[in-house]
């Protein structure tokens, strides 16, 4: 059994290493931290601890703000969804991780992400249908996030087939995965119930603590990801990211 100290030196280096990810490619944080965390702690206590983190870093990568109010309408039924598929799927399912099959569902997310981002066809939407796909994507997006705290997939490959440009395309996820820690929070709460929140005041005053020290290491590492994006392909970088996160997908599924 890994001591408390040494939980929480882990946790750091985790989120340092997440916030990297993200400062290079703009995603990543909420699924390095999940599979890494997920490896020595519950994946309730890891969603959790990731709330403060993954909020700050993706408000962060929502700039610039003039820009975000058409995006926002292009994007609006998907976010719609994103939040009913969350709050939703918390409320059926129970609290992230309390589901039997929370290991393995984290782990198939993990590996159709990875293959996806190897070898996944570049697919172009046309736009009369963006809207009601957009919403059906929020919703399993939102499904997947309540059973497993990972809100990446198919999000991400839905942005990726709207033609966005490079700019566009980071605020877009920058905007989905705000909502989605939104949702998540939200649903967190909810999911605990009416008789929960005079005896959980102490426990999430504790985690609010714990994920705000989470947050140094993770914008650390988001801003020491962004100058070595400077120097380093996106494209490589992405593939090492992709081939490690396929690794511990597939590592997750079978102990699951």
């Amino acid at each position: 059994m890994w001591d408390a100290w040494w939980v929480l030196a882990a946790a750091l280096a985790v989120f340092g290493l997440a916030g990297v990810v993200k400062g290079v490619v703009g995603l990543g944080l909420p699924t390095v931290s999940m599979a890494l965390l997920a490896l020595f702690m519950p994946a309730g206590q890891a969603a959790a601890w990731l709330l403060l983190p993954s909020l700050v870093t993706n408000v962060v990568q929502m700039r610039p703000m003039p820009s975000l109010r058409p995006l926002l309408r292009r994007l609006g039924w998907m976010q719609l969804g994103i939040v009913a598929g969350t709050v939703g799927g918390m409320l059926w399912w129970g609290p992230v991780g309390e589901a039997a099959v929370a290991r393995t569902a984290l782990g198939v997310a993990l590996v159709v992400y990875a293959l996806w981002g190897l070898w996944g066809p570049g697919l172009q939407l046309p736009q009369r249908h963006q809207a009601w796909l957009g919403l059906l994507c929020g919703l399993l997006t939102g499904w997947i996030t309540a059973l497993t705290g990972v809100f990446v997939v198919p999000a991400v490959a839905f942005l990726q087939s709207l033609a966005l440009g490079r700019q566009a395309l980071m605020q877009a996820m920058g905007l989905c995965f705000t909502v989605s820690t939104l949702a998540l929070g939200a649903g967190m709460a909810l999911a605990q119930g009416p008789g929960h929140a005079a005896s959980s005041w102490t426990g999430w005053g504790a985690t609010a603590l714990v994920s705000a020290l989470m947050l140094l290491p993770a914008l650390a590492g988001m801003a020491w990801g962004e100058r070595l994006r400077q120097s380093l392909s996106p494209q490589v970088f992405k593939r090492v990211l992709m081939l490690g996160l396929l690794a511990l997908g597939i590592y997750m599924c079978a102990r699951g």
